[in-house]
């Protein structure tokens, strides 16, 4: 007999900006045109390549698992002035460099990069992460030489702790701790 998660799920969470829906199966025709772009994977990908085509289904459902065992996780971003679809991120669990870590990750369409949305996204995670769930830690990760990526981290109150070795390639990891 399984004993079931303890966790506490969120309520639903927006900032000035974004409207932040939980990511599901029913995103895939919505989330495509983000996670084919190459210049989208050449930021999440170590390959640098868009996932294989029909891929993105078993990481949405993965992504729907998660907030039903978690109470948390991925959501698909939207401009709250036009509705569109601008990217998706959140808080998620996993392993990490071989430490269980709950990680903060992003991904915006191109046409909407240097506008302050993976940052207006990063800080409401972080309320969240220590406000509402009381986590320990939050983490974050990237390729040393994604500048962007690491000025997010860094707005949102994360410090280099060291360099790890994630999917055969360098990358650098941030954290943040709570202050409680």
């Amino acid at each position: 007999m399984s004993t079931p998660a303890l966790h506490r799920t969120i309520a639903p969470l927006g900032t000035e900006r974004l409207m932040l829906e939980p990511l599901s199966p029913a995103h895939g025709d919505v989330l495509a045109p983000l996670l084919d772009d190459p210049r989208v994977a050449r930021t999440l990908a170590p390959s640098g390549k868009p996932p294989a085509p029909g891929g993105e289904p078993e990481v949405l459902q993965a992504a729907a698992e998660h907030w039903a065992r978690c109470g948390f996780g991925l959501w698909l971003l939207r401009d709250r002035a036009t509705g569109q679809m601008i990217g998706r991120g959140g808080l998620e669990r996993c392993v990490l460099a071989g430490r269980r870590e709950v990680e903060l990750s992003w991904a915006i369409i191109p046409e909407r990069w240097r506008q302050g949305y993976a940052s207006e996204l990063a800080q409401a995670c972080m309320k969240l992460a220590f406000d509402d769930l009381y986590l320990p830690a939050v983490v974050a990760h990237t390729q040393p030489h994604n500048l962007a990526s690491r000025n997010v981290m860094t707005k949102a109150g994360m410090s280099y702790e060291r360099d790890i070795v994630y999917a055969g390639h360098k990358h650098v990891l941030f954290r943040r701790c709570n202050g409680l």
